[in-house]
């Protein structure tokens, strides 16, 4: 099973050409992903994408074969003709068993300006079970925010095993309180804004009090002590002055590390001002 994580850059290629249709094309080319995560969607927001297009629709419609699901950080209204989002977009072949949209945290930082951010989370039907994917950007500009936001990724994850670990009490079927499942098996990815040595990756790593659900740097269960790829910066060095770096991750849960079989970056694309990231798992 292929997932594949990807700052999209609302389909501005470094050239500064906006093209959905290039991103789907090198998607197609580097194989057939079960799960697309994409960061930076637009909805009607032509201040980014120069058109003001509904970006998942428009992906939607080039991925046919995948379920879109939206999660906007950022709402400004327009009603249900004409939505203005901006967030996360998953889409994917598996079965869609639940979904949760978190925002995360804004700490108090004066003086910086921040956005507000957000995490998808999708609970799927995997061919070995229920699996999470939660997708997530961080905050760029604050390190203060990436700080409380990472300590939230970490919170949710210690809630979802608290759960995991109680029996719980059945409702009647279909109705709201139906026992659905929602495990601690996760892979986390995404734009995290952060480097490989950045404190805060040590920390989004660092053990849970439930030992199951902690997060592991799947660049390193499959590569081993081998760098990490750039991720950003490759192409657009207007944006990225310090040239290519790695800020976009795959994390898994201690449980999904004998299915890590590859993970890999397409370096070439110059369709974003960052590069696509694929994460192999056995099924």
């Amino acid at each position: 099973m292929e997932l594949l994580t990807w700052n999209i850059q609302c389909g501005k290629g470094v050239e500064g050409r906006v093209s959905l249709e290039r991103i789907a094309q090198v998607v197609r080319a580097m194989g057939s992903p079960a799960v697309l995560c994409f960061q930076e969607v637009a909805r009607h927001l032509p201040a980014l994408d120069g058109a003001g297009a509904d970006q998942p629709a428009e992906l939607a419609r080039l991925f046919p074969q995948h379920c879109p699901v939206f999660g906007p950080a950022q709402d400004f209204g327009g009603g249900p003709e004409r939505p203005r989002q901006f967030g996360n977009l998953l889409l994917t072949t598996l079965p869609v068993l639940q979904v949760f949209r978190h925002l995360l945290p804004r700490a108090a930082h004066p003086g910086v300006r921040h956005a507000q951010r957000g995490a998808l989370e999708v609970v799927l039907a995997a061919p070995w079970g229920p699996l999470r994917v939660v997708t997530t950007h961080l905050e760029y500009h604050s390190d203060a925010h990436r700080h409380v936001q990472v300590g939230h990724l970490r919170h949710l994850q210690e809630e979802v095993a608290m759960h995991a670990r109680m029996e719980p009490v059945p409702g009647p079927a279909g109705g709201i309180y139906e026992a659905r499942p929602r495990p601690v098996s996760t892979v986390l990815c995404g734009d995290f804004n952060l480097g490989p040595d950045d404190p805060l990756h040590a920390r989004l790593c660092a053990p849970l009090e439930y030992e199951g659900a902690a997060f592991l740097d799947a660049w390193a269960l499959a590569r081993g002590a081998e760098p990490h790829a750039p991720t950003c910066g490759i192409g657009d060095r207007e944006q990225w002055p310090q040239g290519p770096h790695c800020r976009d991750f795959c994390f898994v849960t201690p449980d999904l590390v004998p299915r890590v079989a590859a993970m890999d970056v397409n370096v070439e694309t110059l369709a974003s001002d960052h590069q696509p990231v694929r994460l192999t798992l056995r099924d």
